[in-house]
């Protein structure tokens, strides 16, 4: 229980009915969540107006209303506080209400288009094996130290998030490494919250529907490193060309990494083939379990966070050597007869394109690649065309099929995606709307050596139609196929 004036702290108030002086059990934005003595929180959403549902909050239970406007019909019982964005003042609010638990441990916000999965979750394997108590927080799976909590959002939302920290806390856990999605930072999910660090991987063409141009988008990415303190720690990948940009505004302390330029921290890749990575960092050779220049450049990254975070670089380079690719991202396999089957969760031009790449880099050039590639629907249609294009750019064969549709027809998005194959190209593509008979006919296609990919799932163990969410496992679906193959 806490009094609604503490819960309110450096939330921006501008005008106020009633008094802040009264204790509040919970603070809610969505109705249905509203119990007795809640602050209910009025937020302008993509799909609705929580204003229109203040009447009900209260009906529910709820003793103080925080909003943009308030409502024409007053009730003389509850409080209502305006304020000028209620999406930040919730932030701020669940930081409050959770006694800030971001300050009682090291946060690190991880951000960028491509990459973020894989380098949160190093870090976490990382500081691990360092022997911290480490929290993760992540697309696809959260972690208070060994304990997982389920993945719901890229970034959850504020009280979630709180919540979650405050749990980390009360268990140990002294570093949580977080990935920070670009929703998350124009939703004012991460506002309030402290950091003892940020890091920037990349950006690409991606969720132009949400963002509308590749301009809001970026400056959706910079808004991040613009909220850091002078106490933070920024570094951003100087191989992608918009890393000042993201530099330019913040307070924090500004480092870079490359594996080609001059910067704070510098790589270079050795050897790079289907058994690891051989690398230099910062004048050290070692050797890494992963594969592929993009993750020779997460890897830099993580190197990079750990050495900010004051860890010793003998030891940080030793335990990034005992680390494990992570499920979905460049993960693979080979049958008896030496197909190579991948599944990588590849689902961005820039994605796809840096995949393909490495496995044209690391085969011997006698290997065929058959790429198997859909879109989501109700996502960002105008890469679908690019998807296509860039898998038959880089592949020898490539099955279009169906991603997870989501409200779309497969179809209608696999028809979209053939727009960006030219005539040439037509003759090496086939269009499967099943997903299992489309990674079926990719492993009935190879031949000895051959190189299969699966793109776009990776990690994901569901495919989402209709608003149904069926058990589906790129993975698994091609270990059956393998399976079949090494027994006959």
């Amino acid at each position: 229980m806490k009094v609604l004036s503490d819960i309110l702290y450096k939330t921006g108030i501008e005008e106020l009915i009633g008094s802040t002086l009264m204790e509040v059990d919970n603070i809610c934005f969505d109705s249905r969540n509203v119990t007795k003595n809640s602050v209910f929180v009025a937020i302008v959403g993509v799909n609705s107006d929580g204003h229109l549902f203040i009447d009900k909050a209260i009906e529910k239970g709820a003793t103080a209303v925080v909003c943009h406007h308030f409502p024409e019909n007053i009730n003389q019982s509850v409080t209502y506080i305006k304020v000028k964005d209620s999406a930040l003042a919730l932030s701020i609010m669940a930081c409050n209400f959770f006694d800030n638990p971001s300050s009682k441990l090291k946060l690190v916000g991880v951000t960028g288009t491509n990459g973020k999965t894989t380098t949160v979750t190093l870090l976490y394997k990382l500081f691990k094996e360092l022997g911290y108590k480490t929290g993760l927080i992540s697309t696809v799976k959260n972690y208070i130290n060994d304990f997982e909590v389920e993945a719901t959002h890229t970034t959850p939302e504020p009280i979630q998030l709180n919540s979650l920290l405050t749990r980390m806390v009360e268990s140990g856990v002294t570093h949580c490494f977080m990935e920070v999605s670009s929703h998350s930072i124009v939703q004012h999910r991460v506002s309030g919250l402290q950091f003892a660090g940020g890091a920037f991987s990349n950006i690409t063409h991606d969720h132009l529907d949400y963002h509308k141009t590749f301009d809001n988008y970026l400056a959706a990415k910079k808004g991040f490193f613009d909220m850091l303190p002078a106490t933070a720690f920024a570094i951003a990948n100087k191989d992608d060309r918009h890393y000042a940009v993201m530099l330019q505004n913040t307070r924090a302390v500004k480092k870079t990494c490359s594996l080609g330029k001059p910067a704070d921290f510098k790589g270079k890749i050795i050897e790079n083939n289907f058994e690891g990575l051989d690398l230099v960092i910062e004048g050290t050779e070692f050797f890494s379990k992963l594969i592929g220049h993009f993750n020779a450049q997460n890897i830099l990254m993580v190197y990079a966070i750990a050495i900010m975070l004051n860890e010793d670089k003998t030891n940080v380079l030793t335990a990034l050597s005992n680390l494990n690719p992570v499920d979905g991202r460049f993960q693979f396999i080979r049958s008896t007869n030496k197909i190579t089957g991948i599944v990588d969760y590849a689902h961005t031009p820039d994605a796809l394109t840096n995949v393909l790449k490495t496995i044209q880099d690391i085969r011997s050039g006698k290997e065929n690649i058959i790429t198997v590639v859909g879109c989501g629907g109700n996502r960002d249609a105008a890469k679908r065309p690019l998807m296509a294009e860039i898998a038959c750019k880089w592949s020898n064969r490539v099955i279009i099929t169906s991603d997870n549709p989501r409200n779309e027809e497969p179809d209608e998005i696999i028809n979209q995606m053939m727009q960006g194959v030219d005539i040439i190209n037509k003759r090496k593509v086939l269009c499967i709307n099943d997903r299992k008979e489309a990674i079926k006919a990719a492993c009935a296609l190879a031949n000895t050596g051959d190189i299969i990919l699966i793109a776009g799932k990776g990690h994901e163990k569901y495919q989402e139609i209709k608003g149904v969410k069926y058990p589906f496992d790129d993975m698994k679906e091609l270990s059956e196929q393998f399976q079949l193959i090494n027994n006959n």
